[in-house]
């Protein structure tokens, strides 16, 4: 078995990525999809963050305004405050996912794409946390894979993906760069992960380097203990 975590900056590509391995057979979950489903109503993780921020979050369909609680979050600097909510129940839903692919196949290879994996850590490690679900998450996974692209490339393929307005271009890239700020840098990630992808080039490159980190990938897994616990 194999627990690999997929990381990278905004318009990175983790996505594209994520879809390829799937297709070459690994399992794949992705946390921003798993972070939506907890913050839909009725969810413990939307009770805590309305409790929170409060009911101007909450829009007229009773669901999460995201525009203001992401303006609240980057702007107002209350970034911390939501993560440290939404982290740790999506984690722990992702360890459960993970226990349940490897109870029906040991030798799985267990995909988690996430933009924040060190960000995570990191931020636990800021308040002061040295143990737990987020200061250790970093432990939960046997391989990283960081996803590395020049900034300008990843905030144009931001704009290309929300295709906004000309009038609202300048806020989405505004937006971006705020968001890249909050994240560590490529560099760093790159040097604390195991595997680096480049995604610069073309769909062809990019191909072909997840092809051949695929084979390497189900080595790793055929050789690797069939142990669900931490070490």
């Amino acid at each position: 078995m194999l627990r690999v975590g997929l990381t990278g900056g905004l318009g990175s590509g983790k996505s594209t990525i994520a879809g390829i391995l799937r297709e070459l057979g690994a399992e794949v979950i992705e946390a921003d999809a798993l972070g939506r489903q907890m913050m839909e109503p009725g969810q413990q993780v939307y009770q805590k963050i309305v409790s929170a921020f409060g009911p101007e979050v909450v829009g007229s369909d009773s669901r999460l305004d995201r525009a203001r609680l992401a303006q609240l979050a980057f702007k107002d600097g209350r970034l911390n405050d939501l993560n440290a909510i939404v982290h740790p129940a999506v984690i722990e839903a992702q360890q459960r996912w993970m226990n349940e692919v490897f109870a029906r196949d040991p030798a799985a290879v267990a995909v988690i794409e996430s933009a924040l994996i060190f960000e995570v850590v990191r931020d636990a490690r800021a308040r002061g946390e040295t143990e737990g679900i987020l200061a250790d998450w970093r432990r939960r996974i046997d391989r990283v894979i960081v996803v590395t692209a020049p900034d300008e490339l990843k905030i144009a393929r931001y704009e290309a993906r929300l295709n906004p307005q000309a009038t609202a271009r300048e806020a989405v890239e505004a937006d971006a760069r705020l968001r890249l700020a909050h994240q560590i840098p490529d560099p760093e990630k790159a040097s604390m992960s195991d595997y680096v992808i480049d995604n610069k080039g073309d769909k062809e490159q990019l191909r072909a380097q997840v092809d051949t980190l695929w084979q390497r990938l189900k080595s790793d897994s055929n050789n690797s203990p069939r142990d669900l616990s931490l070490k």
